[in-house]
């Protein structure tokens, strides 16, 4: 336990994975907050008169072991689970909760706060310290410190559920993909099935001491059933098994899960005065209200649609021609979009995968960073890991210094929820003078090598490669004073700007040039190829925008305005019928394995994609028009967007390094809708 409750003698400050042990982690949150709550008190009993400095700065610099200790344990949660793991959780969460209401709900230290913020014009702040004042004064009275003591009580219970609900939504989503497997001992069964993925499903089938090959719910082993499989019953079962994940009326079944924590939250607001969950949480975005958001999905819906019900039309046409089918499915939707873009484009990730062997994609993404802002990546050996699949990296500045850690993540396990999401386990801030420099980490579910091939990605892999590595850029150039500021830590629409924007150099021969190269011959990808992904960029755009429009009108749906749900199935169903083309499935729900919204934290924010998406169309279009490499141009983004993290207002941070306020013509010219 000492191991986590003390300050870590290892290279560059990393966490020592391989000296903890299970056992240790719940005598070292107890242990650790304790000693947080013990700082916090010191704050608050402090005999000095409230100032920026022994407040606010104070309270953002307090509970440093806690939090570090939670950034370790909650990432291996995700990355490196097991039922210990999950036990611990359920144990800590509600322990960290009840520490998080001490905090927001202690009057006196409330009062500290509330003087130093109603001095703020005096105060002579700089620009990051007024964002931390406002930040640490609304952490208060955004949850709770206003309330009555009684009603302080009724928030507490409601947060202590809250954080159960959601350990246990993600949980009951792992165990139903893990639990799920589909044995085929007949080769026939495999047609259309590229080798790469029967090799793939071949040693999963050994893996698990059986003849034949297996699939799983994971992606890198779905993806290629549902697309490539000629067998339409065989794409059927695999995709109702996908859908219906925590729907099945099992110890697994996430409805009531659902319910309850659309009722805790709606309750929760009305209990700190707003009128739903998401007028709680947009407050605290650029978007700032429910009807904003629900007018920038309707004002996309209205352009998108007439595209995505052409493009469907279009589909069904050609899965007729070609087999006679009288009705698309939701299981036909992957396999004939394929066909279809061969024919169109004689295109597919099959032609392209050869190109994208993991480890050049990989260099190729640290190229593209060292082009644009200056920075080298050195991988190393001696940092420990919490597996042996994940590389570390140090990532250096022009001169040598420093800049951040990196941990590489790739490959689906077992004890890996499904998915690809950045994470910190240390975030940067300056302190005593030092600027203490991140460890950050991406982590995703790609496919693997095999016994005779390497990892060759698709190119749907490929920009998930850049959009988490844009995250992580975010992360790794943050260059604030406070941690609550640093990095990823913005407005949640905001977020995705620099993921988004990175996923843009993947269609550019420039860039392509730099790892495109098969993975047998070295040769780099022919220029037919490249002219062809930036020609299919678009293909189904329409249809692609419509469902991601689709999950952010369910989010909306679930947190705008109360809620009664009799059937969850029903609710869904009703919510998305207005941007919905295939036929439902009754046995399949998608809501009971939302995970952004249920278990992370996109609940009220998933339309923040397409927001960002706004955002990054119209700062990619100023690289193109300087140059995808230009240096001003990338420096301006490096020092006004990816450094400051959220100390000042989004909006403000993107108009200095674009000039202007983002155009949404950019995004929809990009996906070919005007």
């Amino acid at each position: 336990m000492k191991i986590l409750t003390s300050t870590f003698h290892t290279k560059h400050n990393t966490a020592p994975f391989s000296q903890i042990r299970i056992e240790d982690y719940q005598p070292a949150f107890e242990e650790n907050i304790a000693k947080a709550r013990a700082e916090i008190d010191a704050i608050t009993h402090n005999p000095e008169a409230p100032t920026f400095e022994n407040t606010i700065e104070a309270l953002d610099f307090a509970g440093q072991a806690l939090d570090r200790l939670s950034s370790i344990f909650f990432n291996l949660n995700s990355a490196e689970t097991c039922d210990e793991m999950q036990k611990i959780a359920q144990d800590v969460s509600p322990l960290l909760t009840a520490f998080g209401n001490d905090i927001t709900l202690n009057e006196d230290l409330f009062q500290r706060v509330k003087a130093v913020y109603n001095q703020k014009n005096r105060l002579n702040l700089t620009p990051e310290q007024a964002t931390l004042l406002d930040k640490k004064y609304k952490s208060f009275t955004r949850n709770g410190a206003l309330l009555s003591e009684d009603k302080k009580e009724i928030l507490r219970k409601i947060d202590k559920t809250l954080a159960k609900l959601k350990l246990t939504f993600g949980e009951n989503v792992l165990a139903e993909t893990n639990s799920y497997k589909l044995h085929i001992s007949k080769e026939a069964d495999l047609k259309g099935l590229p080798d790469g993925a029967k090799e793939m499903a071949r040693s999963l089938a050994k893996a698990d001491d059986l003849d034949g090959w297996l699939f799983t719910l994971d992606f890198p082993s779905y993806l290629p059933f549902v697309t490539y499989i000629d067998n339409r019953e065989l794409r059927k079962e695999m995709a109702l098994a996908a859908g219906k994940k925590a729907f099945q009326e099992n110890d697994y079944d996430n409805q009531e899960n659902v319910k309850n924590i659309v009722k805790l939250r709606h309750e929760r607001a009305q209990l700190l005065g707003y009128e739903s969950h998401a007028h709680f949480v947009l407050e605290e975005r650029m978007a700032q209200n429910p009807e904003k958001v629900q007018s920038f999905l309707n004002d996309l819906l209205e352009k998108a649609k007439p595209a995505a019900q052409k493009e469907f039309a279009e589909l069904t046409a050609f899965a007729k021609e070609l087999d006679g089918l009288e009705r698309l499915e939701k299981w036909d939707g992957a396999y004939y979009s394929e066909k279809l873009k061969q024919e169109l484009f004689s295109l597919d990730d099959e032609l392209l995968k050869p190109y994208f062997q993991l480890e050049n994609v990989l260099n190729g993404a640290f190229t593209v960073a060292e082009k644009l802002f200056g920075i080298t990546f050195k991988e190393v050996f001696d940092i420990d890991t919490y597996h042996k699949d994940v590389q570390t990296f140090e990532v250096l500045d022009f001169e040598g210094q420093l800049v951040a850690v990196f941990y590489a993540d790739f490959f689906p396990r077992k004890g890996k929820r499904n998915g690809a999401w950045m994470t910190s386990f240390k975030p940067q801030y300056i302190k005593n003078g030092v600027n203490e420099r991140p460890h950050v980490s991406i982590v995703c579910n790609f496919t693997p090598p095999t016994e005779t091939k390497p990892s060759l990605l698709t190119f749907n892999e490929v920009t998930t490669l850049f959009h988490e590595f844009g995250h992580a850029l975010h992360g790794m150039l943050a260059n604030t004073t406070y941690p609550s500021l640093s990095g990823t830590s913005v407005y949640w629409d905001f977020v995705e700007l620099p993921s988004q924007i990175m996923e843009n150099w993947c269609y550019e021969p420039e860039a392509l040039a730099l790892f495109a190269q098969h993975y047998q011959t070295g040769e780099v990808i022919p220029q037919e190829y490249v002219d062809k992904i930036k020609e299919s960029a678009s293909f189904l755009e329409g249809m692609a925008t419509l469902r991601q429009l689709s999950f952010g009108i369910l989010d909306m749906a679930y947190h705008a305005k109360a809620q009664t749900i009799d059937q969850v199935k029903d609710f869904e169903k009703q919510a998305m019928a207005i941007a919905t083309l295939y036929p439902d499935v009754a046995e399949n729900c998608m809501s009971t394995s939302f995970s952004h919204i249920f278990q992370g934290g996109y609940s009220s924010g998933y339309y923040s994609y397409k927001w960002a998406e706004v955002l990054d169309a119209d700062a990619f279009a100023y690289f193109q028009e300087k140059g995808i490499f230009n240096s001003e141009v990338a420096t301006k983004f490096k020092d006004n967007v990816l450094s400051k993290g959220g100390t000042e207002l989004p909006m403000e941070l993107y108009k200095r390094f674009r000039g202007q306020e983002p155009k949404p013509e950019a995004l929809l010219k990009r996906a070919g809708l005007i």
